[in-house]
């Protein structure tokens, strides 16, 4: 039922079904716009970029912290008769005070026992923790951030993420409770990286305070991710900016290239259905024909397809009324000896009769027998394929042929060729030996008892545009003026005189010059003249695309 339904939808007319979106539009749309989003969410992911900030920002803390620690080594040191050399509290602090407030960064001083000597969060009177304001959210950017955030999660399924240690900081801090600070007391710098546990981060470095080569303690120094997350989201920011003004302008240009492509495919589509429902010559496919891109190359094939097919209907409507045409002459006159037949009495006129049927009945079964040939002809070109034929081995097998067969009185066959030309085409053998057989018994028809007929062959052009030149003469009465090209029409017959009426279908030259055309060649006749004007006989040339 379903395949029913389809086909009688199909056969009953219907228009295309009109649609809002052409699928074009719609493939091209998701094609540049997958594209675009695909370059702008590796663009937006930039983790990359945020290492190398957070690679400066731990450059930066270090140098800060190698200074702080060359001041407080330098000028909060004092002098202990039994241990040494130790570190001042009130000295440091004051030094912390006075420096750390250029980094914007905590800095915390560790003495060697892993004790914690000061923190910059506590260094006002009394102990008490500085504190700050700190400004409202706001709502866009937390809107952002919110979608940033959620887009980070999607990436981290595709993307492994580095794992960082979480920072958590007791109430009584010591040495050991930071690995960089551990490093940092046995003499060397060390630096760490670790998460709030979410996207901040808490950058930190920790470097040796030292007096000639003595570690008096350790120096942290601590930054949040602040500044960095504030920098990679303004160069965020600027991507999805950039990215919905490339989106907006990708988007009309794929709307735009859909409309060059989509649109006229549909004025195409349309006009196709028009020619369908039309039964006049003069509706044509139309639209685009103009443009010198693919759609002006499909719209300019359609024309001609059109034409084509309007050219091949007129063809067998004449050859069908052509055919009809041929048919009732021959049946006329079987008609005509019948009804006299039934008549005449006389035993010679009965016979007389019964000749001119038997006649008419052979020229009937003929001129069938063509025109079947004829009508299947073309098909059975557009589906051979053609093979080089070597026409020198033709001609001479053909010139053989004639003579052995021809009788003593009738006209000569003579073949004529340059030796060392190579006289190969592209065709079909069986074709154009039907061709030139033609050709041959149309001018042994003509020609005079005794004469020459002339098949004379050669290769003209360079290679790639090389073609055959084939010349069949005779020395008959030439052909009439003005007729050189109605002899290869259908059904066309201009016979010698004394021939018997009906010996010929009209359809052999008509036939050849199907096959040469098939074969991309032309066929031409012409007349033989003298210098003075007079006809000397005819002369067919046929020229095929060699091999």
């Amino acid at each position: 039922m379903t395949a029913g339904g389809a086909s009688s939808a199909a056969s009953s007319g219907q228009p295309p079904r009109h649609r809002t979106i052409s699928p074009i539009t719609r493939r091209i749309l998701a094609v540049n716009v997958l594209a675009l989003m695909i370059l702008s969410g590796g663009l937006l992911y930039l983790g990359e970029y945020r290492r190398g900030l957070i690679q400066n920002e731990l450059k930066a803390l270090t140098i800060h912290a190698e200074m702080l620690a060359g001041a407080i080594g330098e000028g909060a040191v004092s002098v202990d008769p039994v241990l040494g050399y130790q570190l001042s509290k009130d000295q440091a602090v004051q030094i912390i005070r006075r420096l750390v407030e250029t980094t914007q960064a905590r800095a915390r001083l560790f003495a060697p026992d892993s004790a914690l000597i000061t923190d910059s969060r506590l260094l006002r009177p009394g102990g008490m923790i500085q504190t700050e304001e700190l400004p409202p959210p706001n709502p866009r950017r937390r809107a952002l951030g919110e979608i940033l955030d959620l887009y980070d999660e999607m990436v981290s399924f595709l993307i492994r993420r580095e794992d960082l240690p979480r920072y958590e900081e007791r109430w009584d801090q010591k040495a050991h409770d930071y690995d960089e600070v551990r490093h940092a007391l046995a003499g060397e710098t060390a630096s760490m990286v670790r998460s709030f546990g979410d996207d901040r981060l808490l950058l930190s470095v920790a470097v040796p305070v030292t007096r000639y080569k003595q570690v008096l303690g350790s120096l942290m120094l601590a930054r949040s991710s602040v500044s960095i997350d504030e920098a990679v989201l303004k160069v965020r920011v600027d991507i999805l900016k950039v990215f919905l003004v490339a989106l907006a302008v990708t988007i009309l240009l794929s709307i735009y290239l859909a409309g060059t492509i989509a649109r006229p495919i549909r004025r195409l589509a349309a006009s196709a259905e028009r020619v369908r429902r039309s039964h006049k010559r003069e509706d044509a496919i139309s639209g685009g024909e103009g443009r010198r891109d693919e759609i002006g190359d499909l719209a300019r094939a359609l024309r001609e397809m059109t034409d084509a097919l309007w050219h091949r209907i007129e063809a067998i409507e004449r050859f069908a009324a052509d055919v009809a045409h041929e048919i009732k002459n021959p049946l006329t006159s079987l008609q005509s000896a019948v009804e006299t037949a039934r008549r005449v009495k006389d035993p010679a006129q009965q016979q007389k009769l019964l000749t001119i049927i038997e006649h008419d009945v052979h020229r009937l079964d003929r001129l069938i027998t063509d025109i079947s040939n004829a009508s299947r002809l073309d098909a059975e070109l557009m589906r051979a394929n053609p093979e080089p034929v070597d026409l020198r081995a033709m001609f001479e097998t053909l010139v053989d042929t004639h003579m052995s067969t021809a009788p003593a009185d009738g006209p000569r066959l003579v073949f004529e060729a340059p030796q060392h030309e190579r006289l190969v085409v592209n065709g079909i053998e069986d074709r154009l030996v039907q061709v030139f057989r033609n050709l041959i018994a149309n001018a042994v028809s003509f020609g005079p008892k005794g004469g020459t007929i002339r098949l004379t062959a050669s290769r003209e052009g360079s290679d790639r545009s090389a073609v055959v030149v084939v010349a069949i003469e005779d020395e008959g009465p030439g052909i009439p003026a003005g007729k050189e090209e109605a002899i290869f029409e259908r059904f066309y017959s201009e016979r010698p005189q004394g021939e018997t009426y009906g010996n010929h279908s009209g359809l052999g030259l008509s036939i050849s010059k199907l096959i040469v055309e098939v074969l991309g060649g032309t066929i031409k006749a012409e007349n033989r003249t003298a210098d003075d004007g007079r006809v000397l006989g005819a002369r067919v040339v046929v020229r095929l695309p060699a091999a």
